[in-house]
C-alpha cells in the first residue's frame, strides 16, 4: 500500500497500460483564430479530453483580436473540433470541456486585454481548480513573440507561485539566423526559466520519429552495423507536393532551408546519428543530440555540395500549377529557395567519412518524409558478372509520413534455375501492426507541455547549433547566383542529381 495521501492503493506504478494524465492545468492560446489553432491545437485538446488524458477542470482560454463572446468562441472550437478531431465527437466530453472555455479580445499591445486575461485566469483557477498552472501557447507570427512575452511579464502572468507553474510554448521558426535566435532565446528566458520554455517542432511529436530511438536502441541487430564500417551514406528527405498556398508573406525571404532543414531535418539527423543516451531523461537525450550537432561539418566547396531551386509553371497531378515567381504576393525577382539539398558530414569516430544528404522541397513528386540508411555493397560477390546487375545497396528506410513504417531492402535470389539476385523489400507498416491508431503529434506535445516533460522539444542550444550549420550556406547562396529551376511535380533540379552523381551516388525515389 502506498503511504501517499490520496494515492490509489490498487495502482501499480509499473503498469504501462495506465496513461500519463495531466494534473490541474489550463492552456492559453494566443492567435486562436489562426489556421494552426483551428486545425491542430483545438482538435488536439478535444482528442486528449476524449481519451481521458486531461484533468476534469481543464481550462482553455483563447486570445485574439476578434470581437467574440465566450459562447461564440465555444462555437468556433466546437466547429473546429467536429471537422478536424481524430477521435469521435462525444457530447458529454464536449460539455465538460466547454465549461472551462473563455475568450479574451484585444491586441498584443493592449494592457487592458492582458489585465482581463489575468482576471480570467484567476476566475478559472477558482471555478475549475487549475491550481495556478497555465501554459501560454504563442500561435502567432514570430514578429509578435517579443511583445506577447513582454506583456506576460509586465502583467505578472509569467510569475510562478509556490507549487504551481507557468510555461511558454513557441512555434517555429525560432529566429531566421543565429543572431536572431540568440536574441529571441534571451528575451524569452528573461521571462520564463529555460526549463519552462517549450519549443515545438511537431516532427518530434510523430510516433515514427520516436520510433527511430526504439529501432536503434531496443534491438541488437542494427547497432553493430550503424557506423562508418557498414553505412555508405544517409539520405533524409522531406518532400511536399503542394506549393506555398497563402503563405507568401511568411515564406518569401525564409525559404525551404530555413523553414525545414534548420529544424526538422537536422533534428532527424541528430536522432539518426547520436550515440545511445544513458536514459531517456531530457538532459541525457539533449546531451547526445548536441554532440552530433557540434560535430557536423560543412563541405569545403559549398557550390558543388549544396543546391537550391525554385519550382516553375507545370502540370502536376492533372492540374496546371503556377511557378513560384507567379504565386500571389511573390516578388518576380525573388531568390527564395523552394527546394534545398545539402551534403553534411559528422566528424566523429562513428560517422567519419559518411555523407548525410538532406533535401526538402515544395511541389515535388509526392508528399513524403523518410530517412534512408544505405549500406555499403558486399565486399566480394562470388556470382557471375550479370547475376547481380539489378542489385542495389542494402537499405533501411524509416518512413516518417504519410504511410508510417519501416522498409528493409536486401538482395534475394530470383526463382529459377540460374543464380540471379535482385532487390526485394520487407515492410513494416504501423497501420497493420498496431490496432491503436497513432495520436496526432500535437496531442502528444500538448500533453507533454502540461506534464512538464521536455523530451520531445529542442533546447535553445540545439536551435543555435542548427543555425550555426545553416547560416554559412545561406550566406553563400546570398552572394552566388540564383536558384536552379525545376518543373512542379518533378523531384527537384538536375543540379541536385549532379551533386550526388559527383560522389558516385543517386537520390532514392521515395
Amino acid at each position: 500500500m502506498s503511504g501517499v495521501p490520496g494515492a490509489n492503493p490498487l495502482r501499480d506504478a509499473q503498469d504501462r497500460r495506465l496513461p500519463r494524465i495531466a494534473g490541474p492545468s489550463g492552456l492559453v492560446i494566443f492567435g486562436v483564430t489562426g489556421d494552426l489553432s483551428r486545425k491542430k491545437l483545438m482538435p488536439a485538446v478535444y482528442d486528449l479530453a476524449n481519451r481521458g488524458l486531461l484533468p476534469p477542470g481543464f481550462s482553455l482560454i483563447g486570445f485574439a483580436r476578434r470581437d467574440w463572446e465566450d459562447e461564440d468562441f465555444a462555437q468556433v472550437v466546437h466547429d473546429a473540433v467536429k471537422e478536424h478531431s481524430r477521435t469521435p465527437f462525444r457530447e458529454e466530453v464536449w460539455q465538460q470541456l466547454s465549461q472551462g472555455m473563455r475568450f479574451v479580445q484585444g491586441n498584443f499591445d493592449d494592457d487592458d486585454a492582458f489585465e482581463t486575461l489575468r482576471s480570467t485566469i484567476e476566475e478559472l483557477d477558482k471555478a475549475q481548480g487549475t491550481g495556478g498552472n497555465f501554459a501560454f501557447y504563442l500561435s502567432v507570427p514570430p514578429k509578435f513573440f517579443p511583445k506577447v512575452v513582454q506583456q506576460l511579464k509586465k502583467h505578472g502572468l509569467a510569475d510562478q507561485q509556490e507549487g504551481s507553474w507557468r510555461r511558454a510554448v513557441i512555434e517555429k521558426p525560432f529566429g531566421h539566423d543565429l543572431g536572431s535566435a540568440q536574441e529571441l532565446n534571451q528575451l524569452v528566458h528573461d521571462v520564463f526559466p529555460p526549463n519552462e520554455v517549450f519549443r515545438i517542432d511537431h516532427y518530434l511529436g510523430k510516433e515514427t520519429v520516436q520510433n527511430i530511438l526504439a529501432l536503434r536502441f531496443a534491438n541488437t541487430m542494427w547497432e553493430p552495423i550503424w557506423n562508418r564500417s557498414y553505412v555508405d551514406h544517409v539520405q533524409i528527405t522531406m518532400a511536399e507536393d503542394i506549393g506555398i498556398g497563402g503563405r507568401a508573406g511568411y515564406y518569401d525571404g525564409i525559404g525551404a532551408a530555413r523553414d525545414v532543414i534548420q529544424n526538422h531535418l537536422l533534428q532527424l539527423l541528430a536522432l539518426t546519428a547520436m550515440e545511445e543516451p544513458g536514459s531517456f531523461h531530457p538532459k541525457a537525450l539533449v546531451a547526445e543530440k548536441l554532440k552530433v550537432l557540434t560535430a557536423v561539418e560543412l563541405p569545403e566547396d559549398l557550390g558543388s555540395h549544396t543546391v537550391r531551386g525554385q519550382y516553375t509553371h507545370a502540370w502536376q497531378g492533372g492540374q496546371e500549377v503556377p511557378g513560384y515567381l507567379e504565386e500571389d504576393g511573390i516578388d518576380p525577382k525573388s531568390k527564395t529557395d523552394t527546394f534545398a539539398a545539402i551534403k553534411l558530414t559528422i566528424n566523429n569516430r562513428r560517422w567519419a567519412g559518411v555523407p548525410f544528404y538532406l533535401r526538402t522541397g515544395k511541389r515535388l513528386g509526392r508528399r513524403v518524409t523518410e530517412i534512408a540508411v544505405v549500406f555499403k555493397r558486399a565486399p566480394y560477390l562470388p556470382f557471375e558478372s550479370g547475376a547481380t546487375e539489378e542489385l542495389g545497396g542494402n537499405a533501411l528506410v524509416i518512413r516518417v509520413q504519410p504511410d508510417e513504417g519501416v522498409t528493409v531492402r536486401f538482395g534475394s535470389k530470383v526463382p529459377g534455375t540460374s543464380m540471379e539476385v535482385r532487390d526485394v523489400t520487407m515492410d513494416f507498416a504501423y497501420g497493420e501492426s498496431f490496432t491503436e491508431s497513432s495520436p496526432e503529434a500535437y496531442e502528444r506535445l500538448i500533453l507533454d507541455v502540461l506534464l512538464g516533460d521536455a523530451n520531445l522539444f529542442p533546447r535553445h542550444q540545439e536551435v543555435e547549433l542548427s543555425w550555426n550549420i545553416l547560416d554559412p550556406i545561406e550566406e553563400y547562396w546570398d552572394k552566388h547566383g540564383k536558384p536552379a529551376r525545376y518543373a512542379a511535380g518533378t523531384w527537384g533540379p538536375a543540379e541536385a542529381d549532379d551533386m550526388l552523381a559527383r560522389d558516385g551516388r543517386s537520390w532514392r525515389r521515395p
